[in-house]
């Protein structure tokens, strides 16, 4: 029998990597640190502060990383209690070189402290996934996933783990990801400043962009249906067609309602969590989970194309979409207030999750059919 792929393996790179983001932002300016040496650089200080939510985000910050470490590392045949050391270890080294990298970034204040948090909140993570192993529910959760997904299904797994993650950074459209290539022309624009064969090159990129016109009422509805549609139709290629993946669609709404409600109240407060619901979004919600439903029944191979267009589309929609007042306001509370730890990390994931859908739906496409 084929062998499954797992998809606590992508998902532990995937948050290693946004860890680093997190850790390492704003990436610069980077200088030696003043009055120390090499070795010095190696030695954490403990700071005399106390910050009750930099504490509890520190240790919870780690504990999916530990728990993920474990749930990857638990094929290499070795016992559950080695893995967990393992796991605790790498997720300590992880942290470590994190805070000694610190040392090099002015704004960044490395601290013994939060590597002491990090590891407990790895351990804590790595002992809860110990306990899901020792109750059964790694066992009923991979017996879960044999009957709804196919074999080689990891990919799309963790595609799907990561996109609330990506829907908590503001968008200028509910739903609406992938809003990179504006910060791409900008980024190119600074990358060829200085660079004499590419002045005209720099020239244009760095024209100020037209004033964009704001979405018609049928734009901004078709955008938020296209933004439902893509996680689905990501879980429908490794999926088969019927009643799964009408029950998957329907998930796919209540996690997206769930997802928007909860950012918009960090942003605004409790009270306005419903702020987004706009006479626009709701009827796209609902043409979105009706296409949904109506596609339940392709071919996984189809699907796959249908998905790329789908992901081509919402890309295309969400870059014409302009800024308003209300989106320039929640960036501003995601960048300068207590979710700067978190605005990275929801940034990158908002911006790439689009690209790295269609990367993962053309590998569907031009692989074989594959059996469940």
């Amino acid at each position: 029998m084929a062998r499954r792929s797992t998809s606590a393996a992508p998902l532990t790179l995937a948050y290693a990597a946004l860890v680093l983001y997190a850790s390492l932002y704003p990436f610069g300016p980077w200088r030696w640190p003043p009055a120390l040496d090499g070795m010095h650089l190696l030695v954490l200080p403990w700071p005399p502060w106390t910050d009750l939510f930099d504490l509890w985000s520190n240790l919870l910050g780690y504990l999916p990383l530990g728990a993920l470490l474990v749930l990857a590392a638990r094929r290499s045949g070795l016992s559950w209690m080695a893995t967990w050391v393992l796991s605790v270890f790498a997720a300590a080294a992880l942290s470590y070189g994190a805070e000694v990298a610190q040392q090099c970034l002015p704004g960044r204040h490395p601290s013994l402290k939060d590597l002491a948090l990090n590891t407990a909140g790895a351990a804590a993570g790595g002992l809860l996934a110990l306990a899901a192993h020792q109750l059964g529910w790694v066992d009923r959760w991979q017996q879960t996933r044999e009957r709804w997904f196919a074999r080689d299904s990891a990919g799309a797994l963790a595609l799907l783990a990561l996109w609330p993650v990506g829907l908590m950074f503001p968008t200028p459209v509910p739903l609406g990801m992938g809003q990179v290539l504006d910060h791409l022309r900008d980024g190119l624009s600074e990358w060829l400043q200085d660079v004499p064969w590419a002045l005209t090159a720099h020239a244009m990129l760095a024209a100020p962009a037209l004033d964009a016109t704001p979405l018609s009422p049928l734009a901004d509805a078709g955008i938020t249906a296209l933004g439902l549609l893509a996680p689905c139709l990501v879980a429908y290629s490794v999926v088969q067609p019927g009643w799964r993946r009408v029950a998957l669609a329907a998930g796919a709404l209540g996690l997206a309602v769930a997802t928007m409600a909860l950012a918009t109240a960090l942003n605004y407060g409790p009270q306005h969590a419903a702020a987004w619901l706009t006479p626009f979004t709701v009827p796209g919600l609902g043409c979105g989970f009706g296409l949904a439903c109506l596609l339940a029944a392709l071919p996984r191979r189809l699907v796959a194309g249908v998905g790329l267009m789908v992901l081509t589309s919402l890309v295309v929609g969400v870059s014409q979409a302009p800024d308003d007042p209300y989106f320039a306001q929640s960036l501003q509370a995601w960048e300068q207030g207590r979710f700067i730890r978190f605005h990275g990390v929801a940034q990158w994931v908002g911006w790439l999750w689009p690209f790295t859908a269609m990367a993962w739906l053309f590998t569907r496409l031009a692989s074989r059919e594959r059996r469940f």
